[in-house]
C-alpha cells in the first residue's frame, strides 16, 4: 500500500485534496479490500480541541471510512461517479485508544474493508452495509460498519423534489441562522467549529438544542450539497452529548472522547427547517441518546458513549469492550 499520493477526490467525493485522507486501495479477496489512509498531525477541524493535542479525533479515523464507502461503490461495483448516496446506518467503536496517539509525522493506517451485505433491488444492487477495521501501527483504532445506497442523478431529483415540496420547501435551500454554542462548553477553541445552538436543560433532565448548519465551513461542507451532511449531524450529536454527560457529571471535561457511537439515519436533515438535537437524560454506565427532529419527522437518532481523555488508556479500551455488542 502506498502513502505518497492521495486518491482522485472526485472518488472519495471531496472537493478540496487536503480533505482526502486515502492515499491507496487493493483488492483482498471477493468480499474484502484494503484501503490505506494518510492523517495529518493537525487539522483545523477534527484537532480543535481545549485539550491536549496528542491523539486524533475519532470522527477524524470514521471520516476516512466514510469516504471508502464511495471507493467501494465506484471501484468494485461500477456505480458512476455523479450518482448521489444516501447514508443509512453508521457505527463505531475505539477498541484500543492508545492507538489514537499522534506520532512525530502523518499517521498511516490500513483499513481492512469487508462487503457484509449487499441491499437489492429488481434492477440489481443498490447498496452495501461495509464493516471496517482500521489499523494504525500493530493496533486495531477504529472499528466500523456503514450502510449506505445510491442512486441515479435523475432519481436523486425526483425525491428530493418530493420531500422538500411535502414539507412546503422551496426548491433552494437556504441554511437557517441562529445563535452558537460558546466553543469552550463544546471543547473547541474555534467558534466556527460549533455546530449546535446554546443548549437548554429540559423537565426530564436532559438537554436540547438547536443545530446549526455553516454551509461556509470548509470540512463540514467541503462542496455544496442541500440538505444536512451526516458528519455534521454526527458532530451535532457528540456535541450535545459532551454538554449533557459534563453536566450530569459523567466526564470531567467536554473534550471527552466518544469511544463509540451507532447512528441511523431516517430522513433527510433540511437546513432551511428548525432542526432540534435532543439528549435523553445521561444515566450512569450507559451510552447517551440523542434524537435530531425536523417539524413532522425524526431525521436521525444516535446513542454516543463518551470517555474522559486522560483516563487510563487500559481502562478505556476495557470499558470499550464490555460495551462492544452495543454498538
Amino acid at each position: 500500500m502506498q502513502f505518497t499520493r492521495t486518491l482522485p477526490k472526485e472518488l472519495v467525493h471531496r472537493a478540496a485534496v487536503a480533505e482526502v485522507f486515502l492515499t491507496d486501495m487493493a483488492h483482498h479477496g471477493e468480499d474484502e479490500l484494503l484501503l490505506a489512509a494518510q492523517f495529518p498531525r493537525r487539522h483545523a477541524f477534527y484537532h480543535d480541541t481545549l485539550g491536549p493535542r496528542d491523539r486524533h479525533d475519532p470522527l477524524l479515523l470514521l471520516e476516512a471510512c466514510r469516504q471508502g464507502i464511495f471507493v467501494v461503490a465506484h471501484r468494485c461495483f461500477d456505480v458512476p461517479l455523479g450518482y448521489k448516496f444516501l447514508l443509512r446506518t453508521v457505527e463505531f467503536e475505539v477498541p484500543h485508544p492508545s492507538a489514537l496517539a499522534l506520532g512525530h509525522g502523518p499517521t498511516e493506517a490500513v483499513i481492512t474493508t469487508r462487503v457484509e451485505h449487499r441491499f437489492r433491488v429488481r434492477t440489481g444492487v443498490t447498496g452495501l452495509r461495509l464493516g471496517f477495521a482500521l489499523t494504525i501501527g500493530p493496533q486495531v483504532a477504529l472499528l466500523a460498519r456503514i450502510g449506505y445506497s445510491w442512486m441515479c442523478p435523475e432519481d436523486w431529483t425526483r425525491l428530493r423534489a418530493g420531500q422538500r415540496g411535502a414539507l412546503g420547501l422551496p426548491d433552494g435551500p437556504v441554511a437557517l441562522p441562529g445563535p452558537r454554542v460558546a466553543a469552550a462548553l463544546v471543547g473547541r477553541r474555534d467558534p466556527a467549529n460549533t455546530v449546535i445552538s446554546p443548549p437548554r436543560t429540559t423537565g426530564d433532565g436532559g438537554r436540547t438544542a438547536r443545530l446549526t448548519a455553516d454551509t461556509e465551513h470548509p470540512t463540514l461542507y467541503d462542496h455544496w450539497v442541500d440538505h444536512v451532511p451526516g458528519m455534521l449531524e454526527l458532530e451535532a450529536f457528540r456535541q450535545l452529548a459532551l454538554t449533557a454527560a459534563v453536566a450530569a457529571g459523567a466526564v470531567r471535561t467536554p473534550t471527552a472522547l466518544p469511544l463509540g457511537l451507532a447512528a441511523r439515519f431516517r430522513c433527510f436533515a433540511e437546513m432551511d427547517l428548525p432542526l432540534e438535537c435532543r439528549a435523553a437524560p445521561v444515566r450512569s454506565g450507559a451510552d447517551i441518546e440523542c434524537t435530531l427532529r425536523q417539524p413532522g419527522a425524526v431525521a436521525a437518532e444516535a446513542r454516543v458513549r463518551l470517555a474522559d481523555p486522560d483516563l487510563d488508556p487500559a481502562g478505556l479500551a476495557g470499558a470499550a469492550a464490555a460495551d462492544r455488542g452495543a454498538v
